[in-house]
């Protein structure tokens, strides 16, 4: 099954100095046939102005993973973790047992897309990790960059046995194969690529495969994409 997903039909969700748009069903917004995508439960893409954020907030049995587009994100939580992330770096939340925390944009506009799995274990005791990656995406390929697939290295793990986030940064022309996985999340976070059988994407559209091996996507644009490969 091939699904292409258009940017302006997301659900929005306006808040002072913060938009979301997110590609599932969330909070307020809900469609029975669009709650999420095999492991994937929520994948929000938020624009914060400078200085304004999310005050402090529970989670409990999600992995977070948080990529950032622009500007900088300051994350701080009940278990003594805080980091400021950057273009270029992973952060990995295990919220397990549960954590509150808080997330607020520097001096600049930020931008980030935040994604969230099912864990496998419930109730696991909370973990936090970063790690800049940006000279590993140096060469235009496809980057595993979270990894819960034991025979894929990345620099951040999941606790859910078989998803991998990779990311391609892609001059105009420049190619990356797509994960031949049961299923296969594809976000254009920024740019545009032309995708086999699949036509043109653009800033913000998603694509999702099914069982449907592997396709190749060539930039048209500089581009920048996040791929979850899942079982």
């Amino acid at each position: 099954m091939i699904d292409v997903r258009r940017a302006g039909d997301r659900f929005t969700t306006e808040a002072d100095g913060i938009t979301t748009r997110h590609s599932f069903s969330f909070g307020t917004h809900y469609d029975p046939g669009n709650v999420g995508f095999a492991v994937l439960v929520a994948h929000n893409d938020e624009l914060l102005a400078p200085r304004t954020g999310f005050a402090e907030h529970p989670h409990r049995d999600l992995e977070i993973v948080t990529w950032v587009l622009d500007g900088a994100l300051r994350h701080e939580d009940s278990h003594g973790h805080t980091g400021v992330v950057h273009p270029g770096q992973v952060q990995r939340l295990s919220a397990g047992s549960g954590v509150r925390h808080t997330e607020r944009a520097d001096e600049a506009r930020t931008r980030f897309v935040q994604m969230w799995l099912r864990p496998d274990d419930a109730g696991r005791p909370p973990s936090y990790a970063q790690r800049d990656v940006a000279a590993d995406l140096a060469d235009g390929d496809l980057v595993p960059v979270a990894s819960g697939d034991p025979g894929v290295a990345a620099a951040v793990r999941v606790r859910t046995a078989g998803a991998v986030l990779s990311v391609a940064r892609l001059t105009p022309g420049g190619s990356v194969e797509l994960p031949d996985a049961p299923h296969v999340h594809v976000f254009v976070a920024r740019g545009s690529v032309e995708v086999e059988q699949a036509g043109p994407l653009t800033d913000a559209d998603a694509l999702r495969l099914t069982d449907d091996g592997p396709r190749r996507a060539t930039a048209t644009s500089d581009a920048e994409l996040l791929v979850w490969s899942m079982p």
